[in-house]
């Protein structure tokens, strides 16, 4: 596995039922068993391809009896009598990912930990975390292969844990941390926010709150990589 299932895989309680949803290979889960770290896992994803990947793995490594796979859209596949445990969802947008939440959530599913990697609107997922009584235990952020990766690992306390404006924004942990890859990262977001706010500004209509947004970002940013 690479460098950001590793890490996710890190994130994973010991002993735990599992859904991992948009598996893929089912590279997660299979490694996860592989090494005896949980017994029992759900790969689920929305695509027939995907899917078919991830079943010839799991025979490939020979889990079948461990490993079940499902078909279909974010946590609808997930049924209360599998009492899982932990949820694990990574490399989709953090809007997306709030969604599938949310609907589990109508549903009457609450999970115990969430083990989540958005790949953009990262805020979004920290704020829906925060609204539903999610504390977070653990964060990471990462580099590998161009990319930068923010891991967030949550556990439902039943208590609204209140995060400020710059903890939902760059992640309460992360905040703490600040490794090279943070300042990597939001600098490179800092010329970004830069140049869309001259473009924003040239528009002939301007979107006056998309102005404040970004200027706002801007300075939370300075604020952070200029300490």
């Amino acid at each position: 596995m690479n460098l950001r299932l590793n890490t996710l895989a890190k994130m994973v309680d010991s002993n735990t039922r599992v859904a991992d949803i948009g598996t893929d290979h089912a590279y997660l889960p299979i490694e996860l068993v592989k090494e005896g770290k949980i017994s029992f896992a759900i790969a689920s994803d929305i695509a027939a391809g995907p899917l078919q990947n991830a079943k010839a793995d799991i025979q490939k490594a020979g889990l079948q009896d461990k490993i079940e796979t499902r078909l279909g859209a974010g946590l609808e596949t997930i049924k209360h009598e599998d009492k899982i445990e932990t949820v694990v969802i990574a490399g989709m947008g953090g809007k997306l990912m709030s969604q599938i939440l949310e609907d589990a959530y109508q549903r009457g599913f609450q999970f115990k930990n969430l083990v989540l990697e958005p790949n953009i609107g990262e805020p979004g997922v920290r704020s829906w975390l925060m609204n539903h009584e999610y504390k977070i235990l653990d964060e990471d952020l990462i580099a590998e292969a161009g990319h930068t990766y923010e891991l967030i690992k949550a556990e439902l306390v039943k208590e609204k844990v209140q995060l400020t404006e710059k903890e939902i924004f760059f992640g309460p942990l992360i905040l703490k941390e600040k490794n090279s890859v943070f300042y990597q990262k939001w600098q490179g977001q800092l010329n970004y926010y830069k140049k869309l706010l001259v473009n924003l500004n040239k528009a002939r209509q301007k979107d006056s709150e998309r102005i404040e947004q970004v200027e706002r970002n801007i300075e939370l940013i300075k604020g952070e990589i200029n300490d």
